[in-house]
């Protein structure tokens, strides 16, 4: 952690408060890089796609992890599918993004269907080159990072728990949010926030098949990096988005906490209702015959 993560964002960081001009690079200690960013129009239409493409494929990535993982963990027995999910990591990541790229396009399959069915006239060059394009490229990307963590997360609870719940009357959605969400609540937040910070810092995929309305910060950040040599200003964009993933996390926390999935919890000792004075002889007597 010290060796690739700290020192090398430590750097970052202090790359982002530096300047430069005609791809040279000079120390300084400005914060126009900074202000700079969050006055541009540019970047904060970007980052506005980033946060909403990154939502939207976080959220609809684990709607359909958790009835994956679910049944991997409390109904199969088998494990193909888990090694399924596990062979879509052998294809590279730049076949996936053609392969959609091909199914989106005029002449793709989708249009071709929906030509063939007569539910449109004309191809739709919609689906390509637009934040949708982005999206569901994205999202089959990411699945399966998304169904292992949340798999993880569900083998630590036992399905004993699941099935008093059902024994007492509740539904399936009920035992779900009464007892399996709050106790995999950090792992279902985690793989949110891993999905949201995985996207929202994508940049190969919105350069492919985002268009001119599909870009994302990553894109731009990249692009400071690669074409305008300007690493301060890169940088200091890096650690803005840093800033709104940790915005972002704190908004789901709090969601969280207000729906009643997480809860602050208490020692043991302090959830234990206090005995009644009347019982402390009682209670005092046992104790010492113990």
């Amino acid at each position: 952690m010290l060796l690739f993560f700290v020192i090398p964002g430590l750097l970052l960081f202090v790359y982002s408060f530096w300047t430069s001009a005609s791809f040279k690079i000079t120390p300084d200690f400005v914060f126009t890089n900074y202000i700079n960013s969050i006055t541009s129009p540019l970047f904060l239409k970007v980052t506005w796609n980033a946060i909403v493409i990154g939502l939207i494929t976080a959220t609809v990535t684990l709607i359909l992890a958790i009835p994956v993982a679910y049944y991997l963990v409390y109904v199969s027995k088998s494990q193909i599918i888990l090694y399924a999910i596990l062979i879509t990591w052998f294809s590279s990541y730049l076949v996936r993004i053609y392969a959609w790229r091909t199914l989106l396009g005029t002449n793709g399959l989708i249009n071709t269907v929906l030509l063939q069915t007569g539910i449109i006239d004309t191809p739709v060059s919609a689906f390509l080159f637009s934040p949708f394009a982005v999206a569901i490229t994205l999202i089959h990307i990411y699945l399966p990072f998304a169904i292992l963590l949340v798999v993880s997360t569900l083998s630590e609870i036992k399905k004993d728990l699941i099935d008093a719940a059902r024994d007492l009357g509740t539904s399936f959605l009920g035992a779900f949010f009464r007892v399996i969400a709050p106790n995999a609540v950090n792992g279902l937040i985690g793989a949110f926030m891993l999905t949201f910070i995985l996207v929202a810092g994508d940049y190969v995929t919105p350069q492919m098949l985002g268009g001119a309305s599909g870009q994302t910060t990553g894109l731009l950040i990249a692009d400071q990096f690669r074409k305008t040599g300007n690493w301060p200003l890169g940088a200091a964009q890096a650690f803005l988005m840093f800033l709104v993933s940790i915005a972002v996390y704190l908004c789901i926390l709090y969601l969280c906490r207000l729906t009643g999935l997480s809860v602050k919890r208490r020692p043991l000792e302090k959830r234990l209702p206090k005995p009644k004075p009347e019982l402390a002889p009682v209670l005092a007597t046992r104790k010492a015959v113990s």
